[in-house]
Formats: C-alpha cells, structure tokens, sequence
C-alpha cells in the first residue's frame, strides 16, 4: 500500500515557491509540487498571496512515485489553511499610527543629516 493515497488530504509544509508552483515537503523522505495550475479555479497571478515558505497547509494527493519519493499535489477545492490568519498579515497595534506621527520628523530630521 502506498504511503500517500490518491484523493487522499494530508498535511505538508511550503518549503518553496517559484512562479509555476509550490514546493511542499511531506515527511522526511517524500516531497511534492502544486503546479500553478492546482492553485486555483480562477487566475492565480502571484503565489505568494495564497502561502508563504513554512506554513503549514493541508494538501490534496494528485499522483504518487514512491520510487522516487516525489508526490503531484493540489489545494484546488480544498480548504487547505491549517491557520486562518496568514502569518505575515499585519496587525494593527493598540497604538495605531502613534509611533509614526510623533516620531516621524525626529526620524526624518536624522536621515537628513547622514
């Protein structure tokens, strides 16, 4: 029996992203590849707005070589976050703009004199 069933969800981590696809790695020996076109229905313009290199997502099995360890893989129609929140989503602190405004010409001020 194959380690990594078709149709099967399983979890892998984004080890890498080039502008055909995503990179995941899935345990210690096997590794897999979401094309670009196992992204999305609709028209994937920059990867990195759907994952970001080791995240954690949950990732549908295409295809399978355990000669070669090597896994076809898709998150098309899956819900494939492990964490809602993206991890580089930025978040507003208490303090808003505070720290901007009232140093803002202090730091402009030194930039000018190096």
């Amino acid at each position: 029996m194959a380690k990594y069933e078709k149709d099967k969800i399983v979890t892998g981590y984004v080890t890498g992203i080039e502008k055909y696809g995503i990179f995941v790695g899935l345990d210690e020996y096997y590794s897999g590849l979401i094309h670009i076109s196992e992204i999305s229905n609709g028209y994937v313009k920059d990867i990195n707005d759907y994952v970001n290199i080791g995240e954690t997502i949950k990732v549908k099995v295409l295809e399978h070589n355990d000669e070669i360890y090597q896994v076809k893989l898709s998150i098309k129609d899956i819900d494939y976050r492990m964490n809602k929140k993206r991890r580089n989503q930025i978040i507003e602190t208490p303090k808003g703009f505070t720290t901007l405004a009232n140093n803002l010409e202090r730091w402009i001020h030194e930039k000018k004199k190096k």
